[in-house]
């Protein structure tokens, strides 16, 4: 999951564009993770991807600062690898309580889910140049 960058000054910033970009933050995660774990786990119920995406969604929008301008005496770079890695941790709790795994299946969907994220967000970036 890469945090993903979004400008509120470039939608009013106000409530209602934190709720959309949450909202499509979540959708975006919910199914990259759904790929990810009919990938790795077979036939899973698509509900259980959307029941984990506001927790990296969450958290990427919590910290996505952190990767433009760092944080204290951090550099950007340093800080978008702990943002990253907060990111991740949120999202192998969620994916572990949600989907039932043990520690030992759930940080390979983690890292799954981080690779197929990746990719379609590197995808989207190139058609659209939304990110």
């Amino acid at each position: 999951m890469l945090p993903l960058q979004v400008d509120a000054t470039a939608t009013g910033g106000g409530p209602l564009a934190i709720v959309v970009t949450f909202l499509l933050v979540a959708a975006f995660y919910a199914v990259t993770l759904h790929l990810a774990a009919t990938f790795f786990i077979g036939d899973v119920p698509s509900q259980r991807a959307a029941y984990v995406a506001p927790a990296p969604a969450l958290a990427s929008l919590l910290l996505q600062q952190w990767g433009l301008r760092g944080f204290g005496p951090l550099s950007p770079s340093l800080a978008a690898g702990i943002a990253i890695l907060a990111i991740l941790a949120a999202d192998a709790i969620a994916i572990s309580y949600v989907y039932r795994l043990k520690w030992s299946s759930a940080l390979p969907l983690t890292l799954l889910h981080f690779g197929f994220a990746a990719i379609l967000g590197f995808a989207l970036n190139n058609i659209f140049g939304l990110l």
